[in-house]
């Protein structure tokens, strides 16, 4: 049965207005049989992924789709509207309608979600890298107010657009207490004593309860997510992104937050984080198995060339499906006619498409593989 008492405080600020202050992880945890078998499901499905995804063929080259990916539907959790197709054409030299200021947003999020994978190397998950990861994300975009790489020194609400304080739906720790709760986050983050998936998830409720920026705290709070499972070992490589689930189910996210700040219900949270582990682990590795299946088949039917060149050609495709002969040219370090027959080539074998109807400075995509990145989360089990 859920617990009835929220998991921390309500204390009356001189201001007028009522902030939550959380207590610190853990809380006391009633392990049902479907919470279990939650977990269970959500282990088994990740250490597949974790298996079967390391021994892919090429698993450095789906890497960037998917963290892409992961990138797009984050932001879109908080407003934006670039596709994946937009990022990626834009990222191969396209032009594209989208907002500069979007784009920037999902770039930037891209750029701090490598930063992290690589800063792992050197320095542990901790405040430290919380704020390097946010000044990553908000570089020069339209939230650049927000004193990237600051923990705020004012205090935030959420709420619907236009709110004040005083009929915000949410008010975080006041500044004055700000501080106490995030060293105690840190101190938990180095816990050993849950298994790390439930770990994961008090983390993600607790860092989005504190929300200790003035803006970026749900990218920011997604991002360690993958960081987590990467520096727990979980994972070898990123390949699994929640943020599809959580924006295919985004009002049950919101409200299984809520239920645990309101009535302590972490069982109901748990079980929904942990569904969304399985179902996008189940995702991740038919994408990436059908990917580099289709990878395979291309790289094949060309294998018979004298030139190299179209399958370099297909394994930068796997990368990005967008290419310009110009771009190709450049990054392969081959002359511009040795990339033209190569992707005449792969027009022939309708592996490539001409989109722009331009007679220069053509577009090409591989539009099978976009469909496949481009695809909606899976919900439901695929068995």
């Amino acid at each position: 049965m859920p617990q009835s008492e929220p998991p921390g405080r309500s204390i009356r600020c001189p201001e007028g207005y009522t902030a939550f202050v959380p207590d610190p992880l853990p809380p006391t945890l009633a392990w049902t049989v479907e919470l279990t078998r939650s977990l269970s499901d959500a282990d088994r499905l990740i250490g597949r992924l974790a298996g079967e995804g390391g021994r892919l063929p090429n698993p450095h080259l789906l890497i960037r789709p998917f963290v892409r990916r992961e990138a797009v539907l984050s932001s879109r959790i908080e407003g934006t509207r670039a596709t994946l197709g937009e990022l990626l054409a834009a990222e191969a030299g396209v032009p594209v309608e989208q907002s500069p200021d979007d784009l920037h947003e999902v770039a930037n999020y891209v750029v701090a979600l490598e930063y992290g994978v690589k800063r792992l190397r050197a320095l542990p998950l901790s405040l430290r890298l919380v704020r390097e990861l946010h000044e990553k994300l908000m570089a020069g975009t339209r939230g650049k107010h927000a004193t990237p790489g600051e923990f705020r020194r004012s205090q935030n609400w959420i709420g619907s657009p236009g709110c004040t304080l005083a009929n915000a739906s949410y008010v975080p720790p006041p500044t004055s207490e700000l501080m106490d709760c995030l060293s105690a986050w840190e101190k938990f983050l180095h816990d050993r004593s849950l298994p790390p998936l439930v770990q994961a998830a008090l983390l993600h409720y607790q860092f989005e309860v504190i929300h200790p920026f003035l803006d970026g705290n749900g990218r920011v709070g997604r991002l360690l997510i993958t960081l987590f499972l990467i520096e727990r070992s979980i994972l070898p490589t990123p390949l699994l992104y929640l943020s599809a689930f959580f924006e295919a189910t985004r009002r049950d996210y919101y409200e299984r937050l809520q239920g645990v700040t309101e009535r302590g219900d972490w069982t109901t949270w748990l079980q929904y984080f942990l569904n969304g582990v399985a179902r996008q682990s189940e995702d991740a590795l038919g994408r990436a198995e059908r990917i580099n299946r289709l990878v395979g088949e291309w790289r094949h039917a060309v294998a018979d060339s004298s030139s190299k060149v179209p399958v370099m050609l297909i394994d930068a495709l796997a990368a990005n499906p967008y290419l310009t002969m110009k771009r190709a040219a450049r990054q392969l370090g081959v002359a511009f006619t040795t990339v033209q027959r190569a992707v005449e080539k792969l027009e022939k074998r309708s592996i490539v498409v001409e989109i722009s109807g331009a007679k220069r400075n053509r577009v090409y995509c591989a539009k099978v593989l976009l469909n496949i990145l481009e695809e909606p989360a899976r919900l439901t089990s695929a068995s």
